[in-house]
């Protein structure tokens, strides 16, 4: 075994994970559930039920533990989300909506899958990771696809709060990771309206990066910034696989559930946009 098979195993599976997770965002089944609860508009509800296994949490809380989003942006969302639907409204939304949009995704799904998920993200140290820790604080699903689901939501917040602590130990605010991303491999006219910043800001956060010799221009990379954003994928890799084997997963369990999640995966992102400020979700193998 590669002494690095470990991490980019990490990586393989996030692709997979992720591209379950995404689709609450924007299944029709998915954003159906969270207008019957009163969460009408895409932002309202994206704000609402990710963040509803925080609680009834402001829009600072949330622009943290988020990482990336401008203060005007949450600020039109929270708090009045919650008067609205309050967030155990919110995660039996979110949770149902998922429910249903994977039975209509994967009528065949095998239940083993969700179980060995589950019993992956269930296991998961969550010490520093606040995302991840509240949603591994919900409770086990019944169903197995709503079960599968909220696995992911544990693996994907979990994998984000460890890529956060790689951004701040680089020395990056949110907005200037995303700078630096879509001077790299992002669409900018996508993610800075996605993420709320104005072009003032935007610039701003560019010259900085400028200064710091990591953009040779406003939308244009330096060598130094991809070094920096290898370094980035690299600790974050390492964090996730960390995680992974403290859970108790071996690389064995690591290399099936890349198999395995393989089919659902490439089949939930038919349900994603085109475009979207994720990122490649590449599954080649």
């Amino acid at each position: 075994m590669r002494d690095d098979e470990g991490p980019a195993l990490a990586r393989h599976l996030w692709a997979r994970y992720e591209s379950v997770h995404a689709l609450v965002y924007f299944h029709p089944t998915a954003l159906a559930a969270l207008e019957a609860v009163g969460l009408r508009g895409f932002w309202r509800g994206y704000f609402a039920q990710r963040a509803a296994p925080l609680g009834p949490v402001g829009e600072a809380v949330v622009r943290a533990s988020f990482f990336g989003f401008s203060a005007a942006m949450t600020a039109r969302a929270l708090p009045a989300v919650w008067a609205l639907a309050s967030p155990a409204a919110a995660l039996a939304a979110r949770l149902d909506g998922a429910g249903r949009a994977l039975a209509e995704l994967l009528p065949d799904l095998d239940d083993r899958l969700a179980d060995e998920l589950w019993a992956v993200a269930s296991a998961l140290p969550c010490d520093g990771r606040v995302l991840a820790a509240a949603n591994a604080a919900v409770p086990r699903p019944d169903d197995p696809r709503e079960r599968l689901w909220q696995a992911t939501a544990v693996l994907r917040e979990h994998r984000g709060d460890g890529h956060v602590a790689a951004l701040l130990a680089e020395g990056l605010t949110g907005i200037e990771s995303l700078v630096l991303r879509t001077a790299s491999d992002l669409d900018r006219r996508v993610t800075q309206a996605a993420r709320g910043w104005t072009d003032e800001e935007w610039s701003a956060a560019a010259e900085g990066l400028l200064a710091r010799g990591l953009l040779r221009a406003e939308d244009e990379i330096g060598d130094a910034g991809r070094a920096l954003l290898a370094r980035v994928e690299r600790v974050t890799d390492d964090l996730a696989w960390d995680g992974w084997t403290r859970a108790g997963a071996t690389v064995a369990d690591a290399r099936r559930l890349v198999r395995e999640l393989r089919g659902p995966a490439l089949t939930c992102q038919t349900a994603l946009p085109a475009t979207h400020p994720i990122g490649r979700l590449e599954i080649t193998d």
